[in-house]
């Protein structure tokens, strides 16, 4: 249409002079458009989009309305849509997204309220998922605390909706996952074989610690050190093997308190002659470790010194962060068949179905 509007225009002595294309540049580009017009469209083409990214907060609008109640509906969640999400899981080379709807879940809510919205929720991300063939997986969302109604959501979120997992927050109150309330809810999940992605969000003892620091920038990543540190000590994941853990962020402030869980803590009561270093670094090395907001060179390099690179998967945190920002660091940072296991392989093995992404 360009050249076509160019050699038809009449007010320049010569067609296409008002544009600084001269007749010679028109016929070049004919002759190059009719050389190449029977290639083959894939030469042209982006990648296929292959990564899998396991982090990822959709926002159901029955949710979004509760959380506008509790006042925790922030910017991001209000201009959140599908189409958001799609365009930029495009653009990062995203295949599908694993979803799951961000702190603090329906924790706030009241039972009856937090029964009611988690179905919904599941409801909306499993429509997702079948409107949108190959881009949506599902990490259920829990009525929890509610062990009895969280039970009757597993059952029909794995048996009628087909889920991938669950998405947990990592404490409930006062009381991390370890806690022998939730043993009911993991010898479930175990039976299943599941995999369970954690999400952090505000513990009862530590909101507004510092005036002024929001609590996602410190107290997020300690409370996802503190719930691994709750599951390895009450002997949680040893007892349960067939759950499948996912730590947001590469594990919040594990990296950090590392050698703390591997020397200092097996070497005093009540962990001292229960608690091996063999069998700390078994379990920390068998989790998986997503790189939401961890996609930068000293938080990589941290955590696959602690972890093999087979436990990594690539996280992305929208509409928090883009996935455009995280592509960029993984890319940067690993390279090859480390960065295939990442960017997709390690999230194959844990669910063999998303091999169809």
């Amino acid at each position: 249409m360009l050249y076509r509007n160019a050699l038809s225009c009449e007010c320049c002595p010569e067609p296409g002079a008002g544009s600084g294309v001269t007749r010679r540049d028109v016929l070049r580009a004919g002759a190059a458009a009719f050389a190449t017009a029977g290639l083959p469209s894939s030469v042209f083409a982006q990648p296929k989009p292959h990564r899998i990214d396991v982090h990822h907060h959709i926002v159901p609008p029955s949710w979004l309305a509760a959380m506008e109640v509790i006042g925790r509906a922030d910017f991001p969640l209000r201009s959140w849509s599908i189409q958001k999400t799609l365009d930029d899981m495009d653009k990062a080379g995203i295949a599908m997204s694993m979803t799951s709807p961000t702190t603090p879940q329906v924790t706030p809510l009241g039972q009856a309220v937090a029964v009611r919205v988690a179905r919904e929720a599941n409801d909306y991300a499993k429509k997702m998922a079948v409107d949108h063939p190959g881009r949506f997986g599902v990490w259920a969302m829990l009525p929890l605390p509610h062990i009895d109604e969280s039970l009757k959501e597993i059952a029909y979120a794995f048996d009628t909706l087909k889920v991938d997992g669950v998405g947990c927050m990592t404490s409930y109150g006062d009381k991390w996952l370890g806690h022998a309330q939730f043993a009911p809810i993991w010898e479930e999940l175990n039976r299943r074989k599941a995999t369970v992605y954690t999400h952090p969000t505000n513990a009862n003892c530590c909101v507004n610690v510092v005036q002024g620091v929001p609590d996602f920038m410190m107290e997020f990543g300690t409370d996802t050190a503190r719930t691994i540190a709750s599951v390895i000590l009450s002997g949680t994941s040893q007892k349960y093997k067939d759950i499948n853990w996912i730590w947001s962020h590469g594990g919040g402030g594990l990296v950090a308190f590392a050698e703390r869980f591997q020397v200092q803590v097996l070497s005093i009561p009540p962990y001292k002659d229960k608690i091996t270093a063999e069998m700390m670094n078994g379990e920390l090395r068998r989790f998986f470790y997503d790189t939401a907001q961890i996609s930068g060179a000293v938080t990589l390099e941290a955590l696959s010194k602690l972890v093999p690179i087979s436990q990594i998967v690539y996280g992305t945190d929208f509409p928090y962060r883009t996935g455009s920002d995280h592509t960029k660091g993984v890319t940067a940072f690993f390279k090859g068949a480390d960065l295939m296991k990442v960017d997709r392989e390690n999230a194959i093995r844990l669910i063999p179905s998303l091999r169809k992404a």
